[in-house]
């Protein structure tokens, strides 16, 4: 077969492209929206017959299309009073990543180059405002040469 344009600028398909198509109908059956009686019957004849050895659990999302399960109940934040506080790096580990860089004689955008962070992180552990993290903590180790966690 000849496929491709023709001389007036359209495209040209021979008699056997067109005789290839399928046309035989399909039926789709829609999906049945059982309520799951069939089940509960079942569980239900189960605990009657045995009811110390059937254990139904129902679980928070069954039923549901959620995809993870949790406990959290976002009606609570309305009615809680405490007070949180965040846990930031200590004093004595500003102190000692400050007394690191000017030792080495790096400003804070030459530390945050070195360990790639951005400046204000390097700010925000100096000023002691950070929260920490390991992972940072450990470069700046490694880029000054000072003990910082455990501090």
């Amino acid at each position: 077969p000849r496929y491709g344009r023709n001389k007036n600028n359209t495209f040209a398909t021979t008699m056997a492209r067109q005789h290839s198509q399928d046309w035989t109908e399909v039926k789709l059956k829609p999906r049945s929206q059982g309520t799951g009686a069939a089940k509960q019957t079942a569980v239900r004849a189960a605990m009657q017959s045995s009811p110390n050895t059937v254990t139904v659990v129902k679980k928070a999302t069954g039923g549901t299309n959620k995809q993870r399960a949790t406990d959290f109940d976002p009606r609570g934040l309305d009615k809680d009073e405490g007070d949180y506080e965040v846990k930031t790096v200590g004093v004595a580990v500003a102190k000692a990543i400050q007394a690191g860089r000017q030792a080495k004689g790096l400003t804070q955008k030459d530390l945050a180059v070195k360990i790639q962070e951005k400046p204000q992180v390097v700010q925000l552990y100096e000023t002691g405002k950070a929260i920490p993290s390991q992972q940072i903590l450990a470069k700046m180790e490694k880029a000054l040469g000072v003990k910082l966690r455990g501090l």
